[in-house]
């Protein structure tokens, strides 16, 4: 019998962030497999997002809410304006801005203090409030997102602007695609899952490809996941083994065995 740290890790991000972490794993030891559970667009019509982008000088705080959100802006932002302070939930996002020069020795950064609570409660957490009544919060985000952090700032009497950068969508899984899951739903693995869509997606093909006793093989899957609120939405939805990593590939990697 193998040993479990020879089990496949399956990285579900969407296929443009997946492929990065993939090899890491592998370069450690660990086969790799890239099954996105989410698909990342670009958005019909971009002009709303570029008219606000336009004008970001005029906003006290920006806060992307996702890596994603981070790439479809920047597309649209020439030089970002230093005096404008930044939100993010998590390291990944902290990472996406380091790629686009962003970083905390030239720019003010927000980010959840507890890197375990990387969500619009822990940004929450780390903002001064008062200090945000002087000019808008602009919130970028995908087409559809909760509504937590927005609400949250307005009952604190803080005007948010919010603005789409990205469309999401499930996968739709061709006969290959069917093919694979079947094999991994009979196989154990470890499951990277960063979002409580994505896992909802997952339970969504899992039926279609598999409607008897498909549910119940997934549910006794290990999940690594990096919020608290994922673990909170795996546990909900019947998951049994799952691992709370904390934010970032760096802790995502630590969570995971490799061979000696």
């Amino acid at each position: 019998m193998p040993s479990p740290t020879l089990h496949p890790v399956i990285v579900t991000r969407p296929a443009a962030q997946a492929t990065a972490l993939a090899q890491q794993i592998t370069a450690r030891g660990r086969p790799a497999i890239v099954f996105p559970l989410l698909e990342i667009l670009p958005l019909n019509d971009s002009a709303p997002l570029q008219a606000v982008l336009a004008q970001l000088t005029s906003y006290a705080l920006v806060v992307f809410v996702s890596p994603n959100a981070i790439d479809a802006a920047m597309r649209f932002i020439p030089a970002w304006p230093p005096q404008v302070a930044i939100g993010i939930v998590g390291e990944g996002s902290r990472a996406a801005l380091a790629q686009y020069g962003l970083t905390a020795q030239n720019t003010t950064i927000f980010s959840p203090p507890d890197l375990a609570r990387t969500d619009s409660e822990g940004l929450l957490q780390a903002l001064d409030l008062d200090s945000l009544r002087t000019a808008p919060v602009l919130l970028v985000r995908g087409e559809s997102g909760r509504d937590f952090f927005a609400d949250a700032l307005l009952a604190a009497g803080i005007k948010v602007q919010a603005v789409a950068a990205y469309r999401r969508q499930a996968p739709a899984l061709d006969a290959e695609g069917k093919t694979r899951l079947l094999q991994l739903l009979n196989s154990q693995n470890d499951w990277i899952v960063t979002s409580s869509e994505a896992l909802r997606h997952l339970l969504d093909l899992v039926r279609q490809v598999e409607s008897g006793s498909g549910v119940a093989k997934i549910q006794q899957q290990h999940l690594l996941v990096p919020h608290a609120r994922i673990a909170e939405t795996a546990h909900a939805l019947g998951f049994s083994e799952v691992t709370l990593t904390g934010s970032g590939d760096e802790r995502l990697l630590a969570a995971l065995q490799f061979p000696l």
